[in-house]
C-alpha cells in the first residue's frame, strides 16, 4: 500500500510504547497482505530471493536470526525501491535429521519389511529412555506418516518465530522439501538427468555410515581427530625377505589386495612387480608403485585394502586391483571370507565389530610372531559423516550418482566458469567454491538408504529367476509425478506383480536431501507447473546462505541449473558469517553455547534483536552481545519519543512544505548525503554501513537539531514553518531509512501520521530531500551548531548546572568567516543554550570557542 491507499492514520498516542507492537503489526501485515508478491509485474520489476529453508528437525538459534535478518533487510529495501519482491519461505523437512528426531521423540524405528498398519497409534510423548533404547518397529508407511506429523508441528513453531522476528516473506509461497510440489520437481529433474546420461547407477566403493545405515557423499564428510595406534606387521617377500608395514587398521588384513610404494623409493624398487604373503592368512598380493605412496610415512610401503580409506579406493581403481570386501553395511565383518582368503583364520573374525575384530587379529598376529614391537599410540584424522557419531566405513554398494565435474574435466571447467559469473558478497568467498570444485574426486552420490525422503522414481524388471535388471530401469511419465515405487507399480504392471519373477521391484532408496534442496529456485518458481511465474522469477536475483554450505547447497544448485537450464540459478550470492559466543567461540549445540532467540525477542523486542543482527556484515563473524541488543532497544525507544515530539510540534501538517531557515536546510543537506550513503550501501548488500550512517545522523538529529530548533518550531511565522517542514521531511526520510532493520517501530510511528505502510512507501532519494530545500544549504552549519551547543553544555556540566540554566553572556571566538557562518544560526543557538547575549569576537582563536559567563 501507498499513501494513495488512504488507510486510516492512527494519530499520536499519549504514551507511545514498544510493548505489544509485534503482535499488532504482524497481524496487520498478514491481514493486509503487506508483503504479497505481485505476479503481474514484468521480470525487470521483480526481485527474487532464493531463501534457504531451515531444517525443522532442530531448534532455531541466534545464527538463524542473524542471517535471516540480513536477507530481510534486502527484501524490504528492494520492495521500497519499487520491486515486486518474490520472497518465499521453505522448510527443509526430509532426510536423516527428521528421522532421528522422530526416533527419539516417539521411540520407534522403521522396518520396511513390516506391512502398513492403518490402526497403529504413536505413543504419548515424551517417551521413556528405555523406549528410546528399545524402539518399537513400525512399517515404512507408518514411519513416514509420523515424520510428516512431527515436521508439521515443528514448522508451526518456526513460522511463529519468523513472524515475531518480522520477516517480510510472502507466506502464501511457503514450501517444504518433502511436499508434493518438491517431490514432483525433484523426481522430474532426476528423470531428465537420467535421460541425458547425467544420472547413472554403479556398483562402487561407498562411504557408509553404520549408525545411520546409509551412504554418504563427499560433501557431507568431516575429519575428526581420534586416538588410534600404529601396528607394525611382518609380510614375507621373495626369498623370505621381511617386508614391514605400519597400519592403524590391522583388522582389514584379510581385505589386503596389494602393497604400494613410491616409484622413486629405492628401498622397494626390486619388489615392484613381485608378490608378498600376508601374515596370518598367507595370501599372495602384488607389490605395485604409485605416486600417492608417501616414502616418509611409516615404513614407506603401504597396505592396500578394499577398502580402508579413500586413498585405498584411488589405488584400487587406478592400479586395477582385486576386490576383497570384509566389512558389511552393519559395520561387522562379513560371515564368509572373500575369495582367496582361507576360511580357518577368518572364522575367528566373522561377525565381529570392527573394534572387536581388531583386538582379535592383533592377538593372532602376536601369537604368530608377525606383530613387530608394541602398538604405537597416535592421534589422526578420521572420516565421519557430519551428523554421525561413528567412523565411516567404505563398503561396496549399488548407488545412484549425478555428474558434477568430479570425473569430467570439461564439466568441471564449465562449473568453475559459472562460479566466475556469480557476484560473491564478500568476494573472497569465491575461493571456497573454486577450491571445492577443483578438488572433487568423484561424482555426486545422490541415493540414500533411508525412508523419509523423495523416492528415487524408478523400478526394475525381474527376470525369470527374480533378479532385477538394473541396466534398463523403468521410469514413470512426468505427468504422473510424484510417485513412490515402494507402494505404486510402474506403467504396464499391477501391484500383484511386485517381487515375483517376471514382475518388478521398486528402487528402495530415496534421494539425498541436497538433491531436492538444490532445486529450491525451481520448486518455488513453478518450473514446468507455472511457466508464467517461472519466467518472472528465474534466474533469481539473490541466494543468501551460510558459508559452510557453499560446497553443498550453493554448488549443487549451480550444478542443477547448469545441466537443465544452461544458466546460473541467481545473479548474486551473499554469505553469512558465524555467530560467536561472548568468548568469541563459534556457537554449536555440541559445545552447549547456543542461544535461542524467543526469550530475547520477548524481553527486548524484535527490533532490538534485529538491530544486533544488522551490526554484522556479510561474511563477517559477530559475537553475541546482549548489551548490543539493549542499545537497539534504546534506539527504537528514542525513535518513538523523538517522533512524538516532532509530530507534537505540528510536523505532520508541514510535510512537503519548503524549509528556508539556514539550520533547517543544513540539516536536510546532511540528510541527503546520508540517503546517498545508505542507498549505496544497501545496493552493495552492506546493511551494516547503511544502519551506521542512518543511526549516527539520527542521534545528531535528536540531540542537537531538535534541541536547536524546538523553540522556533513552537512559535509562528516563516521560521517556525521552516522548522516544522524540515522536521516533517527528516522524520519521513529517517523512518524509511530505518525501516529495513527496525520494521516494527517504524511502522508504528508511520501509522500515526502517514497513510499506508512504511514498508510499501518509496525509498527516500536525494532528490526528494533536496526538493524540500529552498535557498542555500550548507551541511557544515549543522556541525558548527552542534559544536557550539556542545561547548555550552560542557560549560554548564563543568559547573554542575542544569542544562536549563540561563547563560547571561556568551562569547564566540574564532576565524571571522566561521563566526559569519555562526551568525546565520545564532538565534537557534541562543534559544537552545538559553544564552541571553551572544557576542562574536573574530580572529581571536584559530578554531571556534564558546566562552560562557555565569
Amino acid at each position: 500500500m501507498t499513501d494513495t491507499a488512504r488507510t486510516a492514520r492512527a494519530g499520536v498516542p499519549e504514551r507511545p510504547t514498544l510493548d505489544g507492537i509485534e503482535e499488532t503489526w504482524a497481524r496487520r501485515w498478514q491481514e493486509e497482505d503487506t508483503y504479497a508478491f505481485d505476479r503481474s509485474k514484468e521480470r525487470s520489476d521483480v526481485y527474487a530471493i532464493d531463501t534457504p529453508p531451515p531444517t525443522v528437525s532442530g531448534e532455531l538459534h541466534m545464527g538463524h536470526v542473524f542471517s535471516y535478518t540480513h536477507t530481510d533487510t534486502v527484501a524490504r529495501f528492494q520492495r521500497m525501491r519499487g520491486k515486486a519482491v518474490f520472497y518465499p519461505m521453505g522448510w527443509d523437512d526430509n532426510g536423516l535429521p527428521t528421522e532421528r528426531r522422530v526416533q527419539n521423540v516417539y521411540g520407534v524405528r522403521c522396518d520396511p519389511a513390516l506391512p502398513y498398519n492403518p490402526h497403529w497409534q504413536p505413543p504419548a510423548t515424551p517417551v521413556t529412555e528405555d523406549a528410546r533404547k528399545n524402539p518399537t518397529s513400525i512399517s515404512r508407511r507408518n514411519f513416514v506418516a509420523l515424520c510428516e506429523t512431527l515436521t508439521a508441528e515443528d514448522e508451526q513453531v518456526f513460522e511463529a518465530l519468523w513472524r515475531r522476528l518480522g520477516l517480510s516473506v510472502d507466506w502464501s509461497l511457503t514450501y517444504t522439501t518433502i511436499g508434493r510440489v518438491a517431490r514432483a520437481t525433484s523426481q522430474r529433474m532426476f528423470l531428465r538427468n537420467l535421460a541425458r546420461g547425467e544420472a547413472y547407477q554403479a556398483e562402487a566403493p561407498t562411504l557408509w555410515d553404520v549408525g545411520f545405515a546409509t551412504a554418504v557423499a563427499q560433501a557431507e564428510l568431516e575429519d575428526r581427530e581420534r586416538p588410534g595406534a600404529y601396528h607394525r606387521l611382518r609380510f614375507t617377500g621373495p626369498g623370505g625377505r621381511e617386508v614391514l608395514i605400519d597400519t592403524t587398521r590391522p583388522e582389514l588384513l584379510p581385505a589386503c589386495v596389494a602393497l604400494v610404494c613410491h616409484p622413486d623409493d629405492e628401498r622397494y624398487a626390486d619388489l615392484v612387480g613381485a608378490v608378498v604373503r600376508t601374515p596370518v592368512f598367507g595370501v599372495e598380493v602384488p607389490v605395485r608403485a604409485h605416486p600417492l605412496a608417501d616414502p616418509a610415512k611409516g615404513t614407506g610401503i603401504a597396505m592396500v585394502c578394499t577398502f580402508g580409506d579413500l586413498t585405498d579406493v584411488t589405488w584400487w581403481r587406478e592400479l586395477d586391483l582385486a576386490t576383497r570386501v570384509v566389512i558389511g553395511r552393519d559395520g561387522r565383518l562379513l560371515p564368509e571370507p572373500p575369495a582367496g582368503v582361507p576360511a580357518e583364520p577368518y572364522a575367528a573374525l566373522a561377525g565381529q565389530t570392527v573394534n572387536g575384530a581388531r583386538r582379535t587379529l592383533v592377538a593372532m598376529l602376536a601369537d604368530a610372531g608377525e606383530l613387530v614391537g608394541e602398538p604405537r599410540p597416535v592421534t589422526h584424522p578420521v572420516k565421519f559423516y557430519e551428523r554421525g557419531d561413528r567412523p565411516l566405513e567404505i563398503v561396496s554398494t549399488r548407488q545412484w550418482y549425478l555428474r558434477n565435474g568430479g570425473r569430467d574435466a570439461g564439466l568441471r571447467e564449465e562449473l568453475l566458469a559459472r562460479g566466475a559469473e556469480l557476484r560473491w558478497v564478500p568476494e573472497h568467498m569465491k575461493h571456497r567454491y573454486d577450491h571445492w570444485v577443483g578438488g572433487l574426486t568423484g561424482d555426486w552420490l545422490v541415493s540414500r538408504q533411508r525412508f523419509f525422503g523423495v523416492p528415487v522414481p524408478v523400478w526394475y524388471r525381474l527376470d525369470d529367476t527374480g533378479e532385477p535388471d538394473y541396466a534398463q530401469p523403468l521410469t514413470p511419465d512426468e505427468a504422473a509425478l510424484p510417485v513412490d515405487p515402494s507402494s505404486e507399480p510402474p506403467p504396464g504392471f499391477t501391484e500383484e506383480q511386485r517381487g515375483v519373477p517376471g514382475g518388478f521391484v521398486g528402487d528402495p532408496d530415496v534421494l539425498d536431501t541436497w538433491a531436492t534442496s538444490s532445486l529450491t529456485p525451481q520448486i518455488v518458481g513453478g518450473w514446468e507447473s507455472d511457466p508464467e511465474l517461472f519466467a518472472r522469477v528465474f534466474p533469481m536475483d539473490l541466494r543468501p546462505q551460510g558459508q559452510e554450505i557453499i560446497r553443498t547447497w550453493l554448488f549443487s544448485t549451480v550444478v542443477r541449473a547448469h545441466l537443465e537450464h544452461g544458466v546460473l540459478p541467481w545473479r548474486d550470492t551473499v554469505l553469512s558469517g558465524w555467530i560467536l559466543d561472548p568468548d568469541r567461540k563459534k556457537m554449536s549445540k555440541s559445545k552447549g553455547n547456543v542461544v535461542t532467540p524467543m526469550a530475547l525477542l520477548e524481553q527486548h523486542g524484535s527490533d532490538a534483536v534485529r538491530y544486533w543482527a544488522a551490526n554484522g556484515r556479510p561474511g563477517m563473524d559477530l559475537a553475541f552481545d546482549a548489551a548490543q541488543i539493549k542499545v537497539g532497544r534504546r534506539l527504537a525507544t528514542k525513535l518513538l519519543n523523538a517522533s512524538k515530539f516532532a509530530l507534537g510540534l505540528g510536523a505532520a501538517d508541514a510535510l512537503r512544505a519548503p524549509a528556508t531557515a539556514p539550520l533547517d536546510t543544513a540539516m536536510l543537506a546532511e540528510l541527503s548525503t546520508v540517503v546517498e550513503v545508505a542507498t549505496s550501501a544497501f545496493d552493495a548488500y552492506d546493511h551494516t554501513a547503511a544502519l551506521q550512517a542512518t543511526e549516527a545522523f539520527f542521534w545528531r538529529f535528536c540531540d542537537d537539531y531538535i534541541e536547536l530548533v524546538k523553540e522556533r518550531a513552537y512559535g509562528a511565522g516563516p521560521g517556525a514553518d521552516s522548522a516544522r517542514a524540515a522536521l516533517a521531511t527528516a522524520l519521513s526520510v529517517q523512518l524509511r531509512l530505518f525501516a529495513p532493520v527496525l520494521p516494527y517501530v517504524t511502522e508504528e510511528v508511520w501509522s500515526w501520521w502517514r497513510y499506508g505502510s512504511v514498508h510499501r512507501a518509496t525509498w527516500p532519494t536525494t532528490y526528494e530531500v533536496r526538493r524540500a530545500i529552498t535557498g542555500t544549504a550548507d551541511p557544515g552549519l549543522l556541525r558548527l551548531a552542534s559544536d557550539a551547543l556542545s561547548q555550552v553544555r560542557r560549560a554548564k556540566s563543568e559547573r554542575k548546572l542544569s542544562m536549563k540554566a540561563e547563560v547571561p553572556l556568551a562569547e564566540a571566538l574564532g576565524p571571522a568567516a566561521l563566526l559569519e557562518q555562526l551568525s546565520l544560526i545564532s538565534d537557534d543557538l541562543r534559544a537552545a543554550g538559553r544564552i541571553g547575549k551572544l557576542d562574536r569576537l573574530p580572529d581571536r582563536t584559530p578554531e571556534l570557542v564558546i566562552a560562557c559567563a555565569f
